[in-house]
């Protein structure tokens, strides 16, 4: 890629950062994490000049990369901490768990479409993170030998929250997903406290493709 497409789309992303912050977007590492991820690299050739528009773009395999302010509002959602384990249910493009390591989360990234899974393992952006680690599984299923985990982010919406998912949270921990069958969910953020209650909070409505069970070959 020629410099002058670096600088310009450099410039796109400042403007983005803008964007996000008059939307609400108010921590500044999730905004810092938006300014330096390269969202062109994630995206088809088609749409490589609307990289930081801020909206859903498709990718392979029917999937989307997410837009921007739904990425920035679920993790600031998330609260991170550097040196937090986060567990990311549904690589997709891989740009959300980019904005997660960027932020020094140890992020381990769960795909359940083969085919994504194993054009990601080859992905030379991505395996610049010696922090993100990619499965190929059931999101339902979590990754109940890696757990217990510092923050939990589905990035698909689910009709009732996967007990599964819970059960691999820490104490205390975090749990955000979109919550309802379409159109449009809610976005929830369940915290897991110290004595094991769980305390939820409601953050409005999001569209979300839903989150499907089993693998896919």
């Amino acid at each position: 890629m020629k410099k002058l497409d670096l600088e310009e789309f450099q410039k796109q992303r400042n403007i983005l950062v803008n964007t996000l912050r008059v939307k609400g977007i108010s921590d500044e590492n999730v905004l810092n994490a938006i300014n330096t991820v390269p969202r062109e690299v994630f995206m088809n050739v088609n749409h490589k000049s609307d990289s930081y528009v801020d909206k859903a773009f498709p990718i392979e395999e029917g999937q989307t990369i997410s837009q921007p302010f739904t990425v920035a509002f679920q993790t600031q959602l998330l609260e991170i901490e550097p040196g937090d384990k986060v567990l990311e249910i549904g690589t997709g493009s891989g740009y959300q768990a980019s904005v997660l390591a960027v932020m020094g989360c140890r992020v381990y990234s769960i795909e359940r479409q083969r085919k994504l899974f194993e054009k990601n393992q080859f992905f030379v952006y991505l395996k610049s993170f010696s922090n993100l680690h990619l499965f190929y599984g059931d999101g339902y299923d979590g990754l109940p030998e890696l757990a217990p985990f510092d923050k939990i982010l589905v990035t698909a919406a689910v009709a009732e929250v996967p007990d599964e998912l819970v059960a691999q949270l820490q104490m205390p921990g975090i749990l955000v997903l979109p919550l309802g069958v379409s159109p449009t969910q809610i976005m929830l953020r369940l915290s897991k406290l110290e004595n094991g209650e769980i305390l939820e909070e409601d953050f409005g409505n999001f569209s979300f493709v839903p989150m499907l069970k089993g693998k896919k070959q």
